[in-house]
């Protein structure tokens, strides 16, 4: 089981930016890291992923143009840039790992205790 444990949330005014990062306990490079959120009464919803083969990433569309996901293996550690945040991205943001390239929450054995993301307008 990998420790994932998420950072660099925080508060950000309507098109403003924040990263988070993931960092993990063990190496992941044979992992699909994956980013999620979940606002109050809603549902856990994919954001985005990287895979561990080619690095091929995958968006949800409410983020596309707007969110990157990355990782540096070396580090063990996955990152979510967010740019012209909006104040429907306010939910706590998760990190995830699992072997499947998806959006759906349920294929991923590993997740982070989340970290909170509030945009303001």
């Amino acid at each position: 089981q990998v420790q994932l444990v998420e950072s660099g949330g925080g508060s950000a005014q309507a098109g403003g930016s924040l990263k988070l990062s993931c960092a993990a306990s063990i190496n992941t490079d044979n992992l699909c890291m994956g980013w999620f959120r979940q606002a109050p009464g809603v549902g856990r919803v994919g954001v985005g992923y990287i895979a561990n083969i080619g690095r091929r990433t995958y968006y949800a569309d409410f983020v596309k143009g707007r969110f990157t996901v990355d990782r540096d293996d070396s580090k063990n550690t996955a990152y979510l840039e967010m740019h012209d945040l909006k104040p429907e991205d306010t939910a706590m943001y998760y990190c995830a790992a699992g072997p499947v390239q998806t959006l759906e929450p349920s294929l991923y054995q590993s997740w982070g205790q989340g970290t909170q993301v509030t945009v303001s307008s």
